[in-house]
């Protein structure tokens, strides 16, 4: 029996959610003792939702189109996640505010990956290439990813795990891109992994 239970996780994705993926493979190859409870998409086109259900693992589509709009669609995720039994939601490549009853529901209990080290390059509008045209910009040395606690504000959650890469003189904002994207389901694995062997303990579910 093991000594802790298996984490019960549910996926919020808009497109190919290539950290949901990793997950999942990590499940079904015995390296992360998860269940896939649930994903939900916004977007009903988006790869995640065949590569979810591929792996066997249920999915919806819940978005302001479908529910009547982005309050019924907070509501109806939430609702959705608890009814699945979900007690740990990742976020892969969501591209939608995670509503007030979702976080208040799951306080302390959604994980993000952003593409830089957090604190620095985080907030409003610091999303996807932006990141890291703001990163070569700066003319850092480094760049990285943030595995990071959701909270009602941009990337201002308690911070899990981070990797850091060098940056070369001559790489472009595609160039940091394309390595910081290498990195991050890697790293959302193993923070997940910590998660499950008690070795990395959430805080307090009131952030």
């Amino acid at each position: 029996m093991p000594a802790h239970p298996k984490l019960k996780l549910g996926f919020l994705a808009s497109h190919g959610g290539s950290s949901m993926r990793a997950i999942l493979a990590a499940i079904r190859a015995g390296e992360l003792d998860a269940e896939a409870r649930l994903m939900v998409t916004n977007n009903p086109d988006s790869p995640a939702m065949a590569a979810a259900k591929a792996a066997g693992a249920p999915a919806r589509c819940i978005n302001a189109a479908s529910e009547g709009g982005a309050e019924a669609a907070d509501r109806a995720i939430a609702e959705a996640m608890a009814q699945a039994g979900v007690e740990l939601i990742v976020l892969s490549g969501y591209l939608r505010p995670v509503g007030p009853v979702t976080l208040a529901r799951y306080a302390g209990r959604i994980l993000n990956v952003h593409p830089a080290l957090l604190p620095q390059y985080g907030g409003r509008g610091l999303y996807g290439r932006r990141v890291h045209e703001a990163v070569h910009a700066a003319g850092d040395a480094v760049s990285g990813a943030t595995i990071h606690l959701v909270d009602a504000d941009y990337d201002t959650g308690p911070i899990l795990a981070q990797q850091e890469i060098p940056i070369d003189p001559a790489d472009s904002p595609q160039d940091i891109e394309q390595k910081v994207m290498a990195l991050e389901p890697g790293l959302f694995v193993r923070t997940l992994q910590r998660i499950a062997a008690g070795d990395l303990v959430l805080p307090d579910r009131h952030l």
